[in-house]
Parts: structure tokens; C-alpha cells; sequence
């Protein structure tokens, strides 16, 4: 029992002294929902290359770790240049593949920041407001994309040497084309296309008539939902 209350009474109370729990519990909870609202929202609406489900699940951590750090270090000079010092000695070798993962790990950190400051009220109002400029800025600059489900990287390869024959092929069965790679064989041509699909009827008739071009032509067809127009 000595044990147990000597423990409530040096790291209990002294927590409660420097955080008080009904705040760190709500900055908790506060940021949990934030990070996980956007995860959810760089899954559905987000257009890095990279799988973002598997990328958006690195918010939670992030943002969750973000506050705690904050929190030790916000009350004491010592242990914030302690933190300097370890940080400076780590490396993180991620690979970032796009622009727009960073930024939305920066988010991420921001709203980890704005609970560790005891700042939830903050930290919501700004979630919301940067989230309606985001769909805004989606909804004006949406003409040149597509729903995620509809694209596809097509692969022909061909004997024949006539590239507007096959361009104008695919042009005249799907909505959107768009030739993203050509090579020259020694007979023919090898072309890789991006492609956007409204039916699996348009993926039918482009089979049957691209295997009409010529006996040696093959096709290859692959679903890529995260390719990027």
C-alpha cells in the first residue's frame, strides 16, 4: 500500500499539477477524431500515386505522438532542448512519392500541435475552415480528374506502325485517353495508355477491335485506381 500511495502522490499528483486529466483526456479525444476525419478524407479525396489507405492510417500515430510530445516538453525549457538534442540524431528515410503526402502529414502534425497546446476549440475551427477551402478548391479544380474507380493503364503491343489508327481506336469507345508512353520495335510499336471507362461494355468492344488490328497485336488491361490524370 506504502508503494502505491507513494506512487499516487509523487507521479499522480504531479501530473495532474502540470495537465490536468479532464484537458488531457479531451485534447485526446479531440485529436483522435480530427486525424481520423482526415484520414478518411485524403483516402476518398486525396491524389498522390501512393496507396493512401495504407499512407492515411500514419495520421492517427502521428498526430497522437505530435500532442504527447508537446504536452512533456511544453512545461519544462530543460526537456524541450533535451528533445532538440534527440531529434537530432534521428533520421527518418521515408521515401515521400508526392508533394501531397507531406502536406497532409504537416496537417496531421498541426492538429497533434494545436491539442498538446490545450487548444481544442482551435484546432477544430481551423479542421473545419482548412477542410471547406480543400473541398472548394477540389470542387473548381475537378475538370481535370476522374472517379477513382474508372481508370486504367492499357498496354498494346502491335506490329503496325500507325499510331493514329490505334489512338483514334480508344478515343472513339472511352471518354478519356491519354497516351502516356511509346516505343519503337522493330515491327510496330509498344504504346501505354491511361484510360478512363465508364462501362465493362467500352472494355469489351475495345478487346474484340483491337485484336482486329493485326494477328500479333496483344492488349493488357489493368486497373489502376490511384493513377492520377
Amino acid at each position: 500500500m506504502d508503494i502505491i500511495q507513494k506512487i499516487q502522490e509523487q507521479y499522480i499528483q504531479e501530473f495532474n499539477n502540470n495537465v490536468p486529466l479532464d484537458e488531457f483526456i479531451l485534447n485526446l479525444l479531440v485529436v483522435a477524431v480530427l486525424a481520423s476525419l482526415l484520414r478518411l478524407y485524403y483516402i476518398h479525396y486525396g491524389a498522390a500515386i501512393s496507396n493512401r489507405t495504407k499512407f492515411a492510417n500514419n495520421f492517427l500515430p502521428l498526430a497522437l505522438g505530435t500532442l504527447l510530445i508537446i504536452m512533456i516538453v511544453k512545461s519544462s525549457i530543460a526537456l524541450s532542448l533535451g528533445l532538440v538534442g534527440a531529434l537530432s540524431i534521428v533520421r527518418f528515410r521515408a521515401a515521400i512519392k508526392d508533394p501531397e503526402e507531406l502536406t497532409f502529414l504537416f496537417f496531421a502534425i498541426g492538429i497533434g500541435l494545436a491539442g498538446g497546446a490545450n487548444q481544442p476549440i482551435l484546432a477544430v475551427i481551423a479542421f473545419i475552415f482548412i477542410l471547406i477551402i480543400l473541398f472548394a478548391h477540389r470542387y473548381f479544380t475537378k475538370g481535370g480528374s476522374f472517379r477513382q474507380e474508372d481508370r486504367m493503364f492499357i498496354n498494346i503491343s502491335t506490329d503496325i506502325d500507325d499510331l493514329d489508327k490505334v489512338t483514334k481506336l480508344l478515343s472513339g469507345i472511352f471518354p478519356y485517353v491519354e497516351l502516356k508512353r511509346l516505343d519503337t520495335l522493330d515491327k510496330g510499336m509498344d504504346l501505354s495508355f491511361i484510360c478512363k471507362a465508364d462501362s465493362l461494355d467500352q472494355i469489351s468492344k475495345v478487346k474484340n477491335e483491337i485484336s482486329q488490328l493485326s494477328a500479333s497485336t496483344r492488349l493488357s488491361i489493368i486497373d489502376q485506381p490511384d493513377l492520377i490524370i
